[in-house]
């Protein structure tokens, strides 16, 4: 075990900025639950425009994807069954005499949730950073990639940079319309030694915050665990490149 390892500093007072120490967030998503406490959380503190009231149609995940007004989202991956095992009635419902009686036995559940809490990245080589040509996007003490609104012009050359689809405009007629919003990794809290509000929040611990070290040991912990759990596909997305 390195350091704090597999315990949680979720709740913890901390000096990270104050040391210079790298820090990051460990996200499981084989305990998140899908409450969305993190993206209330990041709005409220953040203060956020409201957005994610309309509903797509295709799925329950509202917010749909990460922006300007959405700087932590909660994905609601819905999974079909197997080739071979899906609902046969008309129209894609199920069947009264089959898929429905196969259900009630637990025979097999027609679909499974799978819940994904996504955020920035933080890159080591952050494409956003290096698009910037008016130095308004820094590299923090703690290792964090921050936008300075007030620097920022609205060039957008951040926005077609970054390979996830995290930063972007804020359309008119919201507030600081026009320049680019990404998550700030609470920067300001974690100057008061405050954890980020999402992981603050997150009731399942889905969403860890610590030391970079010590979140790679307990991910390497977990992915172990899960896999002598029968999930052999269980890994860690790249734990060197990034800080999330």
């Amino acid at each position: 075990m390195i350091g704090e390892g597999i315990q949680s500093t979720n709740q913890r007072k901390h000096s990270y900025v104050e040391d210079h120490v790298e820090v990051g967030f460990f996200t499981d998503p084989s305990v998140c639950i899908g409450c969305k406490a993190c993206e209330v959380a990041c709005k409220e503190w953040n203060q956020v425009p409201d957005d994610g009231f309309t509903w797509s149609g295709n799925s329950y995940d509202n917010t749909g994807h990460l922006g300007a007004s959405t700087w932590r989202h909660v994905m609601f991956l819905e999974q079909d069954r197997q080739k071979g095992n899906q609902i046969t009635g008309p129209m894609g419902l199920p069947d009264p005499q089959s898929d429905l009686s196969a259900v009630a036995a637990k025979a097999e559940d027609p679909f499974r949730w799978v819940f994904l809490s996504d955020v920035c990245k933080h890159c080591e080589e952050a494409g956003c950073l290096e698009a910037c040509p008016t130095g308004s996007i820094v590299r923090t003490e703690v290792g964090s990639v921050l936008v300075q609104n007030d620097v920022c012009n609205g060039c957008g050359y951040c926005v077609v940079s970054c390979p996830f689809g995290v930063i972007d405009r804020r359309p008119a007629p919201l507030p600081d319309a026009g320049g680019a919003f990404k998550c700030t990794f609470c920067y300001d809290r974690q100057k008061s030694g405050l954890t980020p509000a999402c992981a603050k929040v997150c009731p399942t611990e889905s969403i860890v915050f610590g030391r970079l070290d010590d979140l790679r040991a307990r991910a390497s912990e977990r992915v172990q665990h899960l896999k002598q759990n029968g999930y052999g596909d269980a890994q860690v997305y790249d734990p060197t490149e990034t800080s999330v």
